[in-house]
């Protein structure tokens, strides 16, 4: 049974004649009589009579029409929606993100993104980049921005550099550290200062830890395990310094005291990433335009 036969026949049914039909559909009506018998001959019944030139439906048409008619519905639903899909009219999509993109780089490109197509559901994840490698291999996620290099064993993804920025130090406004306005400081400044330090799974952990290591020392923390919100809000409230992304640092607020790291610092590199294996739709592939746009402008250096 082939779709065209089914709008043959829906027309017939509707117009009671051969020749208006195939009027109706654009087509010859020798054509369209010739699929009708088709149509017939598959179902293995007669769907119209055609005594002394009337035409009726028969039993098995009136049985059938109102299926055609249904098939005939969903598929004009399904074009109408997959067109608005491909238009960006509506769709769906999965971002995920670590905290600090979340903080400093998303909303403006979000709000660009839904300026263009409103129709479009965001949904965002956020967590630290190792849980989104997970989120992303096992299809929960569209898009991921992660920061590179991906941890060892990770799956086959796809990405694409977006944006470096350096790190930086933050501390009270009104605590006494060496992380002050008077100059960058060094990683080695941090062996006797009390660090605020985010939960496992952070880039930024593993980062900052590290480069206490390079420098020959065990970093000390007085509170640990909180995500970015909490980590800013324990260094306003002087319980010690935090190393955090400078787009982050530069949209915090007041209470706190932004210190440059002495070169050669530490800076991270943030990559838009998606399964290797599957194509990303196609609401998503325009926000990653989106994003590659405003990542080409640069951000926090």
């Amino acid at each position: 049974m082939q779709f065209q036969q089914l709008v043959y026949f829906v027309a017939v049914a509707e117009t009671r004649h051969f020749t208006r039909a195939a009027e109706r559909v654009h087509v010859a009506q020798p054509s369209l009589s010739q699929q009708i018998r088709a149509l017939e001959k598959e179902l293995g019944a007669e769907l119209f009579s055609r005594a002394r030139g009337n035409i009726a439906l028969t039993d098995a048409g009136e049985a059938l029409l109102p299926l055609a008619r249904r098939i005939l519905a969903d598929a004009d639903t399904a074009r109408q929606e997959v067109q608005e899909l491909a238009q960006l009219r509506r769709g769906r999509v999965r971002l995920g993100a670590t905290p600090s993109i979340c903080t400093g780089l998303l909303p403006e490109v979000l709000r660009t993104f839904h300026d263009l197509h409103p129709g479009i559901e965001l949904l965002i994840e956020e967590s630290g980049s190792h849980d989104l490698v997970r989120e992303l291999a096992r299809g929960a996620l569209d898009l991921a921005l992660i920061v590179e290099p991906l941890p060892p064993g990770s799956p086959a993804l796809t990405t694409v550099e977006l944006l470096r920025e350096d790190l930086v130090v933050v501390s009270s406004a009104t605590a006494a550290t060496t992380a002050g306005p008077r100059g960058p400081v060094r990683i080695a400044d941090l062996r006797d200062q009390p660090l605020v330090m985010f939960r496992h799974g952070y880039d930024l952990r593993e980062l900052t830890v590290a480069a206490c290591r390079a420098e020959g020392f065990e970093p000390r923390f007085t509170v640990e395990g909180g995500e970015m919100d909490a980590v800013l809000g324990f260094v306003r409230a002087g319980l010690g310094v935090a190393v955090v992304p400078s787009m982050v640092a530069e949209g915090a607020g007041r209470g706190l005291r932004v210190t440059a790291l002495a070169r050669p610092g530490l800076r991270r590199t943030i990559a838009l990433a998606h399964r290797s294996d599957v194509a990303p739709p196609r609401a998503a592939r325009e926000l990653q335009r989106v994003l590659l746009a405003r990542g080409r402008r640069g951000a926090g250096g």
